[in-house]
């Protein structure tokens, strides 16, 4: 049994896969308390579901991209089962995490997109850095970028664990707070070998809408 805080259709707003209709399955609970989160409302309320539920009703809307994702989807022990069953259900998974838990019981079927929390998260003492050891070449670690000294510190953390030759690298702004316009540049500037991303959905829709 799973506590669900919401399942919805929506098109794939960041990651490698921007762009793609996508089913989001997002489960309640997080245990991290970063200063930007947009989905608060994800940290308590929600609905027990069995995997089964969730996997037909994610299986009724015939799309074949899923995210789970939270909150943080892995604070719940049968995420790894939910994975493991979306994969057999011939789905294309996706896992957004937060990078401090393990991902290494995380069935290699599915796409990790590992956020390393950047200092202006308020959580950067949390990230867990032997899960960098554990990504695949087709996962994504997402540096979510506030300041300059985010920036600075997203760059040394990339050449200290050579990130960009282990898998793709990621890099957006914290919407509201930095101007994509600066991030560009300074990754220009740089010659960052990482993908620079906004969050699609938060143009497309209202910034504080849910469910897209």
């Amino acid at each position: 049994m799973l506590k669900v805080n919401e399942i919805y259709t929506s098109i794939q707003g960041e990651s490698t896969y921007a762009g793609l209709p996508c089913v989001f399955v997002r489960l309640t609970y997080c245990n991290l308390k970063c200063t930007y989160c947009d989905s608060e409302y994800a940290f308590f309320a929600g609905n027990d579901m069995t995997v089964e539920e969730i996997v037909n009703k994610v299986s009724g809307y015939s799309i074949p991209l899923v995210e789970v994702t939270g909150g943080e989807p892995l604070v719940q022990k049968e995420t790894g089962q939910l994975i493991r069953a979306l994969a057999d259900a011939e789905h294309k998974v996706l896992v957004e995490t937060g990078g401090s838990l393990s991902i290494k019981e995380i069935d290699p079927r599915a796409t990790i997109i590992m956020d390393l929390k950047c200092p202006s998260s308020g959580m950067s003492g949390q990230n867990l850095y032997e899960n960098i050891s554990n990504l695949k070449l087709d996962d994504e670690v997402k540096f979510v970028i506030g300041t300059r000294d985010d920036y600075d510190w997203a760059l040394a953390i990339m050449k200290e664990y050579n990130i960009s030759s282990k898998t793709n690298v990621l890099f957006s702004c914290v919407f509201g707070s930095l101007e994509p316009i600066e991030l560009v540049n300074w990754m220009l500037e740089d010659n960052v070998q990482a993908r620079f991303q906004l969050q699609m959905h938060k143009f497309i829709w209202n910034p504080e809408k849910r469910g897209v």
